[in-house]
């Protein structure tokens, strides 16, 4: 149950830090199946010289100790693990990486131990060594299953990932300190039920602080889904900053009346208007594919006249800390905490508009990336419709950006790109119906400069190139690899001079 919990909880620390890409995924999975595989190994060497009950118990008793010290330094080798990313140093971001592994090393490889130690403890007879194996592997399995859904659903959206490694380290320890007294007085020891109740208390108190510590920080919570923090910054700007904090997911300024950012959410606004003779009134309904903290729909909002908004995003916690903190309470929009392509499969709606901002940094989910989900969107936008997504790019490597525009052309007869300046965003527009540059152009250009929309072709409009198919790969089902790609991306990213 603790090794699987640990695992679980290992991976929510790195979260926050490194993000959750397959090659962290990678890491965590194969260096805890090392330390077990060290564990099992010395496990049965050790039973066979020391096949003692309180042997066993002392092992697991330090294993638990050294679970409880992890919470307690675990922060200051991930706060040095983002210094070393900030800086774009390959040997101290890799070097970091090792080194949280390593805080599991200990008590993973002494848990690895209590399986070959157990078979050897309880086996009394050859000839029922299979039965009682299977037995003992049974009840192991029992407990990695509490140790996989304890965590994941109850302790850490309650307690937090830090208090949760302190409760199984002091479940461990108490159950080890108990297993240690002579027989007599296990029978009549009292006391455990309390002593273990008042220790889960004082792990519980224990004020642990955020679980990573960043300038201008309001709130902070750990959800089902993600690690969530917003900030204020002195200008009084909210950001919405998920996990490992590499990209801001929603903005919003209660004290400024622009509504216009300056970054990539305003392209979403110019959608329509590759469509000819387009005016703001005929939008009548938007979907959005990853709200967030809801930036996307309080422009859409205000820019057209109170259009009828449908946004999927998977996480409550993020869908309550948008009507908190960033003022997402617009009568006309519809929140479904669900899925984006599940609520795109159930919705009985036609869109104007549907804009994908849907990331689990520094991954576009794959079922939003596909020729299947793309063609699933065109069947529900209106006949002068245009599906819009944000994805990215590094100085150099388009690739990304291009697989999309293979895939997206394979569904649209027209497919447009926008680079947005400064930044390593890249905004894809896709339209039903065959469009030009020249009409977006013109439609954009008639509206005056004083006004939201007039502002926002001067950004648009000078960075606006149709996008051109290349022959390479195209998104399916059965084959996106977005994550290979994007980890390239990254790698040259840190690589490059």
């Amino acid at each position: 149950m603790t090794s699987l919990a640990l695992e679980m909880c290992a991976s929510r620390l790195l979260g926050a830090y490194f993000g959750t890409s397959l090659f962290i995924w990678g890491n965590l999975i194969g260096l805890i199946l090392l330390y077990l595989m060290v564990g099992y190994f010395l496990g049965g060497r050790f039973a066979d010289r020391y096949p003692h009950t309180r042997v066993l118990c002392m092992i697991t008793a330090v294993a638990g100790i050294s679970i409880i010290i992890i919470p307690f330094v675990c922060q200051s080798i991930l706060t040095w693990s983002v210094t070393g990313l900030e800086q774009v140093s390959v040997g101290i971001f890799l070097g970091s990486l090792v080194g949280t592994m390593l805080l599991f090393a200990i008590p993973v490889i002494l848990l690895g131990l209590v399986s070959p130690f157990a078979v050897r403890l309880v086996t009394s007879d050859v000839k029922k060594s299979g039965r009682v194996s299977g037995s003992l592997y049974a009840i192991s399995t029992v407990g990695s299953i509490l140790g996989a859904f304890l965590p994941v659903l109850w302790l850490i959206p309650t307690f937090g990932v830090r208090r949760t490694i302190l409760i199984f380290g002091v479940v461990l320890l108490a159950a080890s300190l108990w297993g240690l007294l002579p027989r007599w007085q296990r029978v009549s020891y009292i006391l455990p039920a309390p002593a273990l109740a008042i220790l889960l208390t004082i792990a519980l108190l224990i004020q642990m602080g955020p679980l990573k510590e960043i300038p201008h920080l309001i709130h902070e919570q750990e959800s089902y889904y993600n690690y969530i923090q917003v900030t204020r910054e002195p200008d009084g700007t909210r950001q919405l900053i998920l996990n490992e904090g590499q990209a801001i997911h929603s903005v919003y300024n209660p004290q400024k009346q622009d509504i216009l950012t300056g970054w990539y959410w305003d392209y979403f606004l110019a959608a329509p208007y590759f469509n000819k003779g387009i005016q703001p009134s005929q939008v009548k309904r938007v979907g959005i594919i990853g709200l967030a903290g809801g930036t996307v729909a309080r422009q859409f909002t205000q820019v057209y006249n109170n259009v009828q908004i449908d946004g999927a995003e998977i996480d409550p916690a993020i869908v309550r800390v948008g009507r908190q903190y960033f003022n997402m309470n617009e009568p006309n929009l519809h929140v479904y905490t669900q899925d984006g392509r599940t609520f795109l499969a159930a919705s009985k709606h036609t869109y104007d508009i549907v804009a994908i901002d849907a990331f689990q940094q520094p991954y576009i989910p794959f079922q939003f990336t596909t020729r299947e989900f793309f063609t699933q969107v065109r069947n529900h936008l209106s006949s002068t419709g245009v599906v819009a997504l944000n994805t990215g790019h590094t100085a150099k490597d388009y690739r990304l950006v291009q697989a999309f525009v293979n895939t997206l052309s394979t569904v649209f007869p027209s497919v447009y790109v926008f680079n947005v300046p400064g930044t390593i965003n890249t905004e894809i527009m896709a339209t039903m119906q065959p469009t030009s540059l020249d009409t977006f152009r013109a439609n954009l250009s008639q509206f005056s400069a004083e006004t939201t929309l007039g502002q926002l072709a001067t950004e648009v409009l000078p960075v606006a190139t149709r996008g051109r198919v290349d022959g390479g790969i195209v998104f399916t089902d059965d084959k996106a690899p977005i994550e290979q790609i994007t980890d390239q991306l990254l790698l040259n990213y840190i690589l490059q001079p």
